[in-house]
């Protein structure tokens, strides 16, 4: 199986642009909706930590990248739970506005960001991360892709990349539960119920809103 072999590592600045759009879909988020400090401060400090990701990326398999990665994405993660706490807490107590245009951006960017932050977490937790999977240094998946399983279904030299990553925490976010690939691990099926809860609030309770005002 491919997947169990060393590999070349990936490029890792395609993560570097997933966190760049999610920290400007938070700062994009209407004011209403930015659940920590001032609308403009988290992105800031996201900013910050973004730059120091790419600059550390171009220095050769420097795994300070991995706790800087760490670092970005829980703070996003963070930031973008916070404020899903106070969209539907303002949407239960009916001060979410009478304009179903923010109602809805708010959403939209609530919802755009988890499925980016959680397709960060689970490219980082795989098998212990693109380091450890590039080494072959763990053989036990937290997901099981559907290559995996039926190998015969894979390309010669396949190994899940952030893309696959990406469309789990679409799938997962759009579903609210698995789809194709399966999480094996308790720290897959936490996550993924992490963002099932977050993604089942906002889009439930955004579009029960939002038609109800239009």
């Amino acid at each position: 199986m491919s997947w169990r072999r060393p590999h070349d590592l990936e490029n890792l600045l395609p993560a570097a642009l997933a966190l760049a759009a999610a920290a400007m879909l938070q700062y994009l988020l209407p004011t209403p909706f930015h659940a920590v400090g001032p609308h403009w401060a988290v992105t800031v400090i996201e900013g910050v930590l973004l730059i120091v990701m790419v600059v550390v990326e171009l220095l050769p398999q420097d795994v300070n990248l991995w706790r800087t990665a760490s670092v970005l994405v829980s703070l996003v993660t963070l930031d973008n739970t916070a404020s899903s706490v106070v969209l539907v807490w303002r949407i239960i107590t009916g001060s979410a506005g009478r304009g179903a245009a923010p109602l809805l951006a708010g959403g939209a960017g609530i919802w755009g960001t988890n499925v980016l932050v959680y397709g960060l977490w689970y490219w980082m937790i795989d098998r212990g991360g693109p380091y450890a999977r590039a080494a072959a240094t763990t053989k036990a998946p937290d997901f099981a892709f559907p290559q995996m399983v039926s190998p015969d279904l894979a390309t010669q030299h396949w190994h899940p990349r952030l893309l696959d990553y990406l469309y789990v925490s679409f799938t997962n976010a759009t579903a609210f539960s698995p789809t194709d690939t399966m999480p094996m691990t308790l720290r897959a099926k936490a996550l993924m119920t992490a963002q099932s809860v977050v993604a089942l609030g906002t889009v439930a309770l955004v579009l029960a809103r939002a038609v109800n005002i239009l």
